[in-house]
């Protein structure tokens, strides 16, 4: 991965050019990039991050998205349309996530600019509201240590104390007798995933929702990755374990509609119990010299394009369209699945679904992400222990996919075995599996992440 990439290729501006460009040079030159870059993924060896991969899908989408891209959510005045859609894709949100089973609260929602954004406005709320009504200036939150960074990321970010539990190595869930004893009388929240990014897994929602309820604390379960596809699964019969308002408990779930809603990057859900809720974590300042000012959220001006692109990209798909789309997709992932079974020097880490991890005990994983490599395949990468999962999208349900990925394992593991003495080349990084990274430091990455920074910014 280069930080100057194209340079030898095409203009580097260096300021802003005295003279407009041509308008036909700047989107031939942006075209090129865009084919080369979708070659990468059009394949269908690249897990996840393209969920949809259907281009025509993409261009409906963006018809809509430049209909009201130079439109500003917040001035709902001028563009009435994003109360309409920002309504209506909640409204969609939580009818999938089971909100009529609701009796004690007014559910609701919020829409955010990805799922660390749905994930930080949970933590906020669930911070300000023990505040508001428990009195608690010195708040923690409890996690798996299989939830996401960004969990981490917005305690860090909020001032609230975060408490990781181990999981079951061999489930990779957690157990809430162990979530239990990190729980005090200044714990606002736990939280449980379905699934997680990991291993696929869903956590004991069912008993994390009965500990919630004993020791009066909120429940956050991050569906950022499944909040869109498992609720389809378990329509279709699969063996999904219900995770959403079905369980009492549970007191918000994010959904991101930019994966298996497929819609455009950028949007996600955040579905409250009850309003109560989602209204402490607003911000106020009626005072300002330029008017009174609130937010619902940490953003302020946004572009109204995307909402009504995925609002358009849901209401295009609808319920056979997603029906559809998932069962292709859960088939694909289980015939994977039995590939990866049928090799014994391979294991499949937990239950999983849609999405998939395996590892080995007789060589390092990463030997079989090398060479799968050489074949194309882009794998996410896990540690402790070593493992590499496939996340499961529509380019994957393409015909020839799974018997490329079946023919390329079965050459992979024998190549593990024969290196099994080596060091491999690849290692775990969030988002890819990359090389150099198989004994991370604290201060190597934080200077590797500045310096790939300043490079960035500094042009060649």
């Amino acid at each position: 991965m280069s930080s100057h990439p194209y340079t030898e290729r095409f203009e580097v501006l260096r300021a802003i050019p005295e003279k407009g460009r041509d308008e036909s040079e700047i989107l031939a030159e942006l075209a090129e990039m865009a084919h080369e870059e979708d070659a990468t993924w059009e394949t269908g060896q690249c897990s996840g991050t393209m969920y949809c991969g259907d281009h025509e899908h993409y261009g409906f989408m963006n018809q809509a998205f430049g209909l009201f891209a130079h439109m500003n959510t917040l001035q709902r005045d001028m563009c009435p349309s994003a109360t309409k859609f920002e309504g209506e894709i909640i409204a969609m949100a939580l009818d999938l996530l089971n909100a009529d089973a609701v009796e004690d609260g007014e559910t609701c929602g919020l829409i955010t600019s990805g799922g660390s954004g749905s994930i930080a406005h949970a933590v906020l709320a669930y911070r300000d509201h023990a505040r508001q009504t428990r009195g608690i200036t010195n708040p923690n939150f409890v996690k798996p240590e299989t939830g996401h960074p960004a969990f981490n990321k917005a305690c860090h970010l909020f001032g609230v104390e975060l408490r990781t539990v181990p999981v079951d190595p061999d489930t990779t869930v957690v157990d809430p007798a162990a979530m239990a004893e990190h729980i005090d009388e200044n714990t606002v929240a736990i939280m449980g995933s379905a699934c997680n990014y990991g291993y696929g897994t869903i956590d004991p929602i069912a008993g994390l929702s009965d500990l919630a309820i004993e020791r009066g604390v909120g429940l956050h379960v991050d569906g950022c990755l499944g909040g869109f596809i498992l609720p389809w699964g378990e329509k279709l019969g699969y063996d999904i374990p219900p995770f959403d308002f079905r369980h009492p408990g549970v007191t918000t779930i994010s959904a991101d509609t930019h994966k298996y809603a497929y819609g455009f990057k950028g949007t996600s859900v955040l579905a409250f119990r009850d309003k109560a809720l989602r209204n402490s974590q607003y911000f106020y300042l009626p005072e300002w010299t330029g008017g009174k000012y609130c937010s619902p959220g940490m953003d302020g001006s946004r572009s109204n394009g995307l909402i009504a692109a995925t609002w358009a990209g849901m209401a295009r798909l609808g319920s056979e369209g997603y029906l559809k789309y998932a069962k292709a997709i859960f088939e694909t992932a289980f015939a994977m699945q039995d590939a990866v079974r049928s090799h014994p020097e391979l294991r499949i880490m937990g239950n999983p679904s849609f999405c998939f991890s395996f590892t080995s005990d007789e060589f390092d994983i990463y030997h079989v992400n090398d060479f799968m490599r050489t074949r194309g395949w882009r794998f996410n990468g896990q540690q402790y222990p070593n493992a590499i999962h496939m996340a499961v999208t529509r380019p994957q349900t393409q015909p020839g996919v799974l018997e490329r990925f079946t023919t390329d394992l079965a050459e992979a593991v024998p190549y593990a075995l024969e290196h099994a003495g080596d060091t491999p080349d690849s290692g775990a990084i969030y988002g890819g599996v990359e090389g150099g990274m198989t004994d991370e430091a604290d201060e190597f990455i934080r200077a590797l992440m500045a310096d790939l920074m300043d490079a960035q910014q500094s042009l060649p």
